[in-house]
Order: structure tokens, then C-alpha cells, then sequence
């Protein structure tokens, strides 16, 4: 596997000995101070081009960058519709396990690109027409303060989809209660904890991607009762899976609210909840719900 500066020099060297690409930037988990650092770590690359065409129409260019196990276009798929404007992106794999995500970007974006994260570090500007940047901080990408009415929505989301799952068990759908359960629940959930992390460490830190460094920061407890909400394949397990969620959200919206001066319903808690109960114990042959 080439060593992180073995990959940074391939990048460099490509960069400078080509006239299209007048500037290099680095953004991600390589600049974040913060991240854990370990092999799996890509590199977030952009090239600031004169133009894009060419680079678009002749993709032999990148094989610079070694074997590759795999790679995907994001804007240049059909199933996907493409979300970067006029930037252009190659995420590769390569057979080493190297992994850059490439992304060209017109230079005439380059005051947009240096302000839109903060995480972002250049690496080359051939013609010193940057402005200058901070160093790298993942400010960003902190847990923000709610407002009252985000709590609020947060709160009636989850135990409005929670109905959803029920009635999707009580159907034997399964897939309709996982569905529900994990793709909108589940965000609520990871949100509520995101806020708590935030009230209890200054809103200055990160929970990452997916709340994937959330077990740093909440407690074996919580962690384990966080687990315990996903369930296994079973009908069964996904009742239990959802009380657990049920559970863990209202003990951590009530911590929310108590610390930041919300109202918490709880008379909404209490009805949905009877009424999941009541959903549990409903007969499979019931032609009515009371």
C-alpha cells in the first residue's frame, strides 16, 4: 500500500506538470485535526482547472493515479442526478487500497471553493490568485444548538413515523417497519443524542458522519441502549427494537429540554406510546383498531 506521501506526491507532481490545473486543494478527514487517522482515510483532492472538457472527454488522464479496484462518476450516472453544479467528480479505489475522491473544479469558483469549508487546505496555487485561509478546524461539522422549534419538530417526527412502524408489524411488512424504523426514526434519534453531545461538551465538537463517533462521548448506558435499537430480522425483535428507541429518545429529549428551556410534550409521548402498545397486543385477525 503507498504511504500517504507517496500518494501526495502523485497527486502534486500530476498537478504541476499539467497547464489546465492551477490549483490543488485538500479538504476531509486528511485536514481535520480531530479525526481519527488510520488506512482507510481517502483523499479528498480538488484540482481548480481552466476548463473541463477536455479532462471530461479523454478519462485515460487518471490512470496516472494507479490500478484501480473501482470507480463511480456521481454526475455522470442515470440513476443519480448530479449535485455539484459545474464540478466534476472520479471516486476511486485503487488495487493497493488507496482511495482518492477527485473532484475538478472551474477556477473561476475558486473564491466559493476557499470559503465553503472550512476544513479545506491548499496545497499548490500556481498563479497565487487564493485568497488566503484559516488553518483547517472542523467547525462546521459541530453540533449546533436547536431551536425550540427544531426540538419541537424533532419531537413530533419521531413519534408521528413511530405509528408507522407499528402499523407496518401489525401488517406483517416487515420491510415497511425496517424501513421506517431505521430511515426516519432513526435520524431523529441519532439527532436528539447529537444535541445532548453538544449541551454537554459546549456545541464544540463533532459526532461525524452517521453519529459515527457518538460512543465517545455518550455513556456506556446510553451506548448500549443506543445498540440495543436495532433490531434483527425478526418480528419480535423489531417490536422490542422500536420500545427501545422509544425509551432512549424520551429520556434524551426530556435531558434536551430540561437544559435548554424547551417544552417537552408529554402528553403526546404518552398517547402514541399507549397506542404502540396497544398495536403490539392488537389480535392479527382485528377489523378494528379500538
Amino acid at each position: 500500500m503507498r504511504s500517504p506521501n507517496e500518494m501526495m506526491e502523485l497527486v502534486l507532481t500530476y498537478a504541476k506538470n499539467d497547464e489546465r490545473i492551477r490549483a490543488v486543494g485538500l479538504n476531509g478527514s486528511q485536514t481535520n485535526p480531530n479525526a481519527p487517522k488510520d488506512m482507510f482515510q481517502d483523499f479528498d483532492i480538488v484540482y481548480l482547472v481552466t476548463e473541463m472538457n477536455s479532462f471530461k472527454e479523454d478519462q485515460q488522464w487518471i490512470d496516472v493515479f494507479g490500478q484501480r479496484i473501482i470507480m463511480q462518476t456521481p454526475e455522470n450516472t442515470s440513476m443519480f442526478p448530479p449535485t455539484l453544479g459545474g464540478r466534476f467528480s472520479y471516486l476511486m479505489l485503487f488495487q493497493d487500497g488507496n482511495r482518492i475522491d477527485l473532484t475538478l473544479v472551474p477556477i473561476e469558483e475558486k473564491d466559493t471553493y476557499c470559503k465553503e469549508d472550512k476544513l479545506t487546505v491548499i496545497l499548490m496555487d500556481k498563479d497565487n490568485s487564493l485568497p488566503e485561509i484559516p488553518s483547517p478546524i472542523d467547525e462546521d461539522y459541530w453540533a449546533k444548538r436547536p431551536s425550540a422549534d427544531f426540538f419541537s419538530d424533532c419531537c413530533n417526527e419521531f413519534w408521528w413515523v413511530s405509528t408507522y412502524v407499528a402499523k407496518g408489524l401489525w401488517r406483517r411488512e416487515i420491510l415497511y417497519a425496517h424501513e421506517h424504523l431505521n430511515n426516519v426514526l432513526r435520524p431523529m434519534l441519532l439527532k436528539m443524542l447529537e444535541w445532548k453531545v453538544g449541551i454537554d461538551n459546549d456545541y464544540s465538537v463533532s459526532v461525524g458522519k452517521c453519529g459515527k463517533y457518538l460512543e465517545k462521548y455518550l455513556s456506556e448506558k446510553c451506548w448500549e441502549e443506543l445498540l440495543s435499537t436495532y433490531a434483527n430480522g425478526s418480528y419480535d425483535d423489531v417490536w422490542r427494537a422500536l420500545f427501545a428507541m422509544v425509551s432512549l429518545f424520551r429520556t434524551t429529549a426530556l435531558y434536551v429540554a430540561d437544559r435548554l428551556g424547551f417544552n417537552y410534550k408529554s402528553e403526546e409521548d404518552k398517547q402514541v406510546t399507549a397506542y404502540l402498545e396497544h398495536i403490539r397486543r392488537l389480535s392479527p385477525n382485528a377489523t378494528e383498531i379500538y
